[in-house]
């Protein structure tokens, strides 16, 4: 079973920061790619920023300047460090990884995994 749990959401004033993290746990062979979506009251779910094992990133045009996404291969854990903050950035934050879970001796699949979610308020 594999894991995703993230951490350092909370309240912030508008022009602050923040910084969000995401660990991943339990049979993880690799991960593959990491990703940050976040969902608004009432809004749906949208991405803002992925990284592959490579280090390739991409950010949503909304957010491009002011967050930078992050990855750790050796603790399994990402992060999302958020400056600038706008109340649009107001949003329930989700942590999502593809990732081969599972062992060479035992056997290997693939498994897309989703954080519970960390609520970021910005006020104004």
């Amino acid at each position: 079973q594999v894991q995703l749990v993230e951490s350092g959401g909370g309240l912030a004033q508008a022009g602050g920061s923040l910084r969000l993290s995401c660990a991943a746990s339990g049979r993880i062979f690799r991960i593959n790619a990491e990703a940050w979506y976040r969902q608004a009251p009432g809004k749906q779910r949208e991405l803002v920023a992925s990284i592959t094992s490579g280090g390739t990133t991409n950010y949503a045009d909304s957010v491009k300047g002011r967050f930078t996404i992050s990855r750790d291969n050796v603790k399994n854990m990402a992060s999302l460090q958020m400056n600038s903050l706008e109340p649009e950035d107001t949003a329930v934050y989700h942590c999502n990884a593809d990732i081969t879970a599972g062992s060479l001796r035992d056997s290997l699949r693939p498994l897309e995994v989703w954080g519970q979610g960390t609520l970021v308020t910005v006020s104004s």
